[in-house]
């Protein structure tokens, strides 16, 4: 069996941690190793969905790692302008930052209100601007860092003839601000690439099940497994930026691609290769180049 990067001596901090993509992730990096710092609005009590911090840090613990748990609602400007500092203080230091966090709106944009096209561009734009400023000059003091964008396959461009999805589900402003951390991921790559920070960011190659995005995938819509995505965000998170930064990667197709082994979010036990589905995106670029 192949081994899995180590992140031993690592701080990671990854929002949005209390369940679904951020919870797989926060698992994946602490069984590399790493001290992860985990946030979401409350410790203890689900809010709006089922899910907490106290429940992601018993499974990092019971799998033999170690997480912190910071609440924080992001959307509040002094909670989130303060939460970098706030790990740093209570882990020693931040060596990765997650940018998971968000909820998802959806609505046509002649139904849309304004207060939602403000908040999908909050969750999905300024709160990653905002906790990557603030996580830049921890990251310079240490010689290294590593930040990943957590992104979708809905900022690639509808396919022709349109589905229904395309034309009444709502996702157009969703996506929309998706493709723009795509280029912020890009743009904010070529600036640190000198102070060894890599930027990439990695979605979905599908769809992953989870207790925000079940609401909007049918039923019978055969949704992936959220270990390949975390073992993706692993990957991005270890080389130096001058070797691996910039990319857009999606969690099928980078592992296949790059030939990486994909283990358990304990690390304990390698999956089989991925398989890319018929309905995936065919401009996918598979090593996210």
């Amino acid at each position: 069996m192949q081994s899995s990067p180590s992140l031993t001596g690592k701080v990671a901090l990854v929002t949005g941690a209390s369940r679904g993509i951020g919870r797989g992730i926060a698992q994946r990096l602490a069984a590399a190793g790493a001290t992860v710092v985990v946030t979401a609005r409350s410790l203890d009590s689900a809010v709006a969905m089922p899910g907490t911090l106290a429940e992601t840090v018993s499974l990092i613990e019971r799998a033999g790692g170690r997480a912190i748990a910071l609440a924080a609602d992001l959307e509040n400007p002094r909670e989130r302008d303060a939460l970098v500092q706030r790990a740093v203080d209570a882990a020693g230091g931040l060596d990765i930052l997650i940018n998971n966090a968000g909820v998802a709106h959806y609505a046509t944009v002649d139904k849309m209100p304004m207060s939602m096209f403000d908040l999908t561009i909050e969750h999905y734009l300024r709160i990653p601007f905002a906790l990557s400023q603030a996580a830049i000059p921890v990251m310079r003091a240490r010689g290294a860092g590593w930040i990943v964008n957590i992104g979708s396959v809905t900022a690639q461009p509808p396919l022709r003839p349109y589905y229904d999805w395309e034309r009444v589900g709502g996702a157009t402003v969703y996506a929309a601000v998706k493709a723009a951390l795509n280029r912020f991921t890009q743009g904010l790559a070529a600036e640190l690439e000198n102070d060894n920070i890599a930027v990439n960011l990695v979605g979905p190659s599908t769809a992953i099940s989870t207790p925000g995005a079940d609401r909007f995938t049918p039923e019978d819509y055969p949704t992936e497994p959220v270990e390949y995505l975390a073992e993706t965000a692993l990957a991005l998170c270890h080389l130096p930026a001058r070797e691996r930064t910039g990319l857009l990667t999606h969690s099928l197709h980078f592992p296949l691609a790059m030939q990486l082994p994909v283990f358990s979010l304990d690390g304990r036990t390698q999956l089989p290769a991925p398989t890319i589905p018929a309905w995936a995106h065919p401009a996918i670029n598979p090593t996210g180049e």
